[in-house]
């Protein structure tokens, strides 16, 4: 998502050429993209770049949120539409611009509240006989929705934000995923870059970054919460790890169905968080992170109220 929308202005066709080249270098065998991202460019991107290589990983994408030109003007606005037909039409737009067969993973980006989540899910299933994807996940949705949603057709990977600082899935979710034999795949494991070790000033976000939007990053809070990256900071120090790779490094240990997929822009960035599956933390550092940053010390919500309303993720 990076490369083409999220945090300002995209990167150039380029750039973002040369981090998906070194990624699948370095040995990255994942790849998540989703048709809302850039409203179909980052679809296009990785397609272009990628499709010599198709066999080397997998490859993620998403239906269900979309951009659509509503007034007629040009100017796309962001949908949630879960109904089957348009499931079928966006999986069929997104296998063009992948330039590829099939799609090994497929999300249902939200729930679109409107359509019974077994006939979304009876919809990717057909999608699955008609061998236009492999694989059938949920992002942002309950545990009651994946229970629903696993009784139509197995549901193989559950996609929700987790992080010291995001801990809704662990009400209930991360123990359905086990139950149920679902992966957890974490977006936003640094936190939005908060966890990232860069200093942030959110006052000089680019106008497009959607951190604007978002309730932590609001001056009052964004004050509240940087006070706990002193003490997170030396953690790190004392581990002998990157704050990055820190945060990476607590998903991992949270449990072996859940996989972390940082984003970034930067080869570096991108070298730096494949290296933290080398950091061990004892019980003792995952207790003090624990402590440090969770769901009572940190300020604001996730999302503002169009945001919190379209996660259907229980919340604390």
């Amino acid at each position: 998502m990076n490369l083409s929308q999220g945090y300002g202005v995209p990167v150039s066709a380029q750039q973002g050429e040369r981090l998906l080249l070194s990624a699948l270098d370095a040995g990255v065998t994942l790849f998540d993209t989703a048709a809302l991202y850039g409203f179909g460019a980052n679809e296009s991107l990785l397609g272009q770049v990628l499709k010599g290589h198709r066999q080397k990983f997998t490859l993620a994408s998403k239906c269900g949120l979309l951009g659509v030109d509503k007034h007629g003007d040009g100017k796309m606005v962001r949908v949630i539409d879960g109904r089957p037909k348009t499931l079928q039409e966006t999986c069929e737009a997104s296998l063009r611009r992948l330039q590829t067969d099939v799609i090994d993973l497929y999300y249902l980006h939200r729930l679109d509240k409107s359509v019974p989540i077994e006939e979304s899910v009876g919809a990717l299933s057909d999608m699955v006989k008609k061998g236009h994807i492999r694989a059938i996940g949920l992002s942002e949705m309950s545990a009651t929705t994946l229970r629903r949603a696993h009784a139509v057709h197995p549901i193989a990977a559950m996609q929700s934000e987790y992080s010291l600082w995001t801990r809704n899935p662990e009400i209930a979710v991360l123990q359905t995923c086990i139950d149920l034999g679902v992966t957890f795949v974490a977006f936003s494991p640094v936190a939005r870059g908060f966890l990232g070790g860069e200093p942030l000033e959110p006052a000089a976000f680019d106008v497009n970054d959607f951190r604007r939007a978002m309730p932590r990053f609001e001056p009052a809070n964004f004050a509240v919460n940087s006070r706990l990256l002193p003490g997170y900071i030396a953690i790190a120090d004392e581990t002998g790890c990157t704050p990055s790779q820190l945060a990476l490094a607590w998903l991992l240990h949270q449990g072996e169905h859940i996989i972390p997929i940082p984003g970034t822009t930067r080869t570096e960035h991108l070298l730096e968080n494949l290296a933290a599956d080398m950091v061990h933390l004892n019980s003792d550092t995952l207790h003090r992170l624990n402590a440090l940053i969770n769901q009572n010390t940190v300020a604001g919500s996730r999302y503002n109220l169009q945001g919190n309303a379209d996660a259907e993720t229980e919340v604390f």
